[in-house]
């Protein structure tokens, strides 16, 4: 069991030591696309109209040590006044065991609306972000400490950096087009690729996300179509790229919306490999919503791993004064 868990800290450490360097660094990714927004693309900043407030918590990799939790917390708001969308977001990233490696966003965006045709619109946004990024030395275990028989027993060579705890500010930009039954979006991300190293300069690359999806009503002409009270089924098919670095990602992913209940499945796959099957299942109110996902690892990480668990919980308050003329996107809740 001891060499076990020596095994898992050594691939953590060299994770973390990859990431920490900064050599083709990834955003933190979460599954339930849509139930997180705001970190999706910018510009879908008031895109459901009246206040609306998230929570999302992952747990990636257990299987690791803990290898990477994340927790964010999100609030959007359409404005009338300002023809466009506000919102925020507050995001904690923890990596290793004790989070030897804590990244915090703090990030505000505006997302202003207009319309192109009778029945399309475009929302166009910009982002600023506070991010600061925190190493935990103390915490961190080396190769050079391992004991064959005693496990971690020496003192390690490798020398601290200068400064762990950086700071530095963010930008990001984003586009969707939409109408009643579809909607595709573009996002870019770090435009100023900022130097995130603890050891000399490390920029972080620019991130392009490009989504898209569509509604299909089987029961379109039907309010109820079961004794169970339920609402029309629609089918939801959704296509998601993201490049970064050295990595492209590819998401396919298929939602079944009878309200007040929703499934779904996704397909996550690089360049040349797979990495995960995606399944959720969430309950949606007109005031709130509940979601759970899990990953089926399907990568060469799939026996040490666990997958990953997501939860994502929301709430739509009332509109203070209900606005006119203006179309909520129709994209999916989770």
């Amino acid at each position: 069991m001891k060499m076990k868990r020596i095994q898992k800290i050594a691939v953590l450490f060299t994770t973390l030591l990859v990431m920490g360097q900064g050599v083709n660094a990834q955003d933190y990714a979460f599954s339930q696309f849509y139930a997180n927004p705001l970190y999706l693309n910018p510009a879908l900043a008031g895109s459901k109209v009246c206040p609306r407030f998230s929570l999302n918590y992952r747990n990636q990799w257990p299987g690791l040590v803990s290898a990477f939790t994340t927790v964010s917390a999100s609030y959007d708001q359409y404005f009338e006044r300002l023809h466009g969308g506000i919102g925020a977001y507050v995001l904690t990233d923890r990596q290793g065991d004790h989070g030897a490696l804590k990244t915090t966003h703090a990030a505000f965006m505006y997302s202003f609306r207009f319309q192109v045709s009778r029945t399309v619109y475009i929302n166009a946004a910009l982002q600023a972000s506070l991010v600061n990024k925190n190493l935990d030395w103390s915490v961190l275990r080396f190769p050079d400490q391992i004991d064959r028989d005693f496990g971690f027993i020496f003192d390690t060579k490798a020398v601290p950096p200068d400064d762990v705890n950086l700071f530095y500010a963010d930008f990001n930009a984003g586009v969707v087009a939409y109408s009643k039954d579809w909607y595709a979006g573009v996002s870019v991300a770090h435009l100023t690729q900022p130097d995130e190293g603890f050891y000399g300069l490390s920029q972080l690359p620019m991130k392009i996300t490009v989504h898209g999806g569509g509604l299909i009503n089987l029961a379109e002409d039907q309010r109820r179509t079961s004794f169970l009270d339920l609402g029309s089924p629609v089918v939801s098919p959704n296509l998601i790229y993201q490049h970064q670095g050295g990595f492209n990602y590819f998401n396919y992913g298929l939602y079944l919306d009878w309200i007040p209940f929703m499934v779904g499945a996704w397909f996550r796959h690089g360049i040349e490999n797979a990495d995960a099957f995606i399944f959720l299942i969430g309950i949606q109110q007109p005031q709130f919503k509940l979601g759970y996902s899990y990953d089926v690892t399907v990568s060469k990480l799939s026996n040490q791993s666990h997958g990953a668990h997501e939860i994502t919980l929301g709430f739509m308050l009332p509109c203070p004064d209900k606005p006119h003329r203006v179309k909520t996107i129709s994209c999916p809740s989770f």
